[in-house]
């Protein structure tokens, strides 16, 4: 977490010369985070090397949300060829956190972030590209690539078709934006008691249920049935077999990632998550909207190939 070299130059540029750069967090990206500090300010340096992060589409989303009401992190100074950008600092009450110091703030935490999610399905969705089949079917594709072989599974026909029939019903819906990582480490607690917004860049006009299943099946934090049962009450009607479907459609891509963080990028950290992930997964896989899809993972993938060949794992 060496801080770019071009970082004290930027800072300098746009009034933050002399400023402290501390490391403040990466993720499963090329983007690496900083805090500057400076005469009692703080805020929040970005670090996406353009040659591998494209960072537009992060500045549009952010634009989007602050005009419909939301706290992203609003930008004070940018430098798209260098890869940089000096965001307004959040501070460090992440929902994750907080909830882990702090048990009982568990319910009202994820009740004030369901009615983020359903204030921001009020508006029609941004101008953004759409979460289409082309889409689902290119992160499903995921599986296949990078877990099936890293477990030692050869590939078994009839997995892109099981998907394409299952996720037919659902995969024209456009209709709100969908943030796509909306989960417990990138949602803070702001001092003036509402939620701010990270790691939206890659968002989409898509179905509702998709960011649901992104807070109440995540992959990073155990979220128990009663609470997600809790949840999708307190938002209000919601279609059993789309929010299994994008569950199942989530779950398999995420452990295709998983797996590609450890395989290709060298971050086997991740590894340790795939169980809870299998968990979402094998359940979201018993709703029969999923049938053909469950045919092929019980063809394809021996139980011994599943969460539990990740038990005990440690990074």
């Amino acid at each position: 977490m060496t801080p770019p070299a071009a970082a004290p130059a930027f800072l300098a540029a746009h009034g933050w010369g002399g400023a402290q750069i501390l490391p403040l967090a990466g993720d499963a990206s090329f983007r690496r985070y900083f805090r500057a500090v400076r005469e009692g300010q703080t805020a929040v340096l970005m670090d996406a090397p353009p040659q591998h992060e494209d960072s537009r589409p992060f500045l549009l989303v952010a634009d989007h949300l602050h005009a419909l009401g939301f706290a992203a992190p609003g930008v004070i100074a940018r430098d798209l060829e260098l890869g940089l950008i000096l965001l307004e600092d959040f501070g460090d009450d992440r929902m994750a956190e907080v909830i882990a110091a702090d048990p009982a703030s568990e319910m009202p935490i994820y009740a004030a972030a369901i009615d983020l999610l359903r204030d921001l399905h009020r508006h029609p969705a941004g101008p953004l590209p759409p979460y289409d089949m082309a889409v689902y079917e290119r992160e499903t594709g995921l599986f296949p690539e990078w877990y099936m072989p890293a477990v030692g599974l050869d590939p078994v026909p009839g997995y892109a078709e099981a998907w394409a029939e299952a996720l037919a019903p659902i995969a024209d819906d456009r209709s709100v934006t969908v943030l796509r990582d909306y989960h417990a480490e990138n949602i803070m607690l702001l001092r003036d008691g509402s939620l701010g917004l990270l790691d939206f860049q890659d968002a989409l006009a898509g179905h509702p249920a998709y960011d649901l299943v992104s807070l109440l099946q995540d992959a990073r934090r155990d979220v128990s049935p009663e609470l997600e049962t809790a949840m999708l009450a307190a938002y209000g009607p919601v279609d059993p077999a789309a929010y299994a479907l994008l569950g199942a459609q989530r779950n398999a891509k995420i452990l295709g990632i998983f797996t590609r963080l450890w395989k290709r990028d060298g971050k086997p950290r991740y590894l340790a998550y795939q169980p809870r992930v299998w968990a979402y997964l094998e359940r979201d896989l018993a709703h029969p909207a999923l049938a053909p899809v469950k045919a092929w993972f019980d063809r394809a993938v021996p139980e011994d190939k599943r969460g539990r060949h990740w038990e005990g794992y440690r990074p």
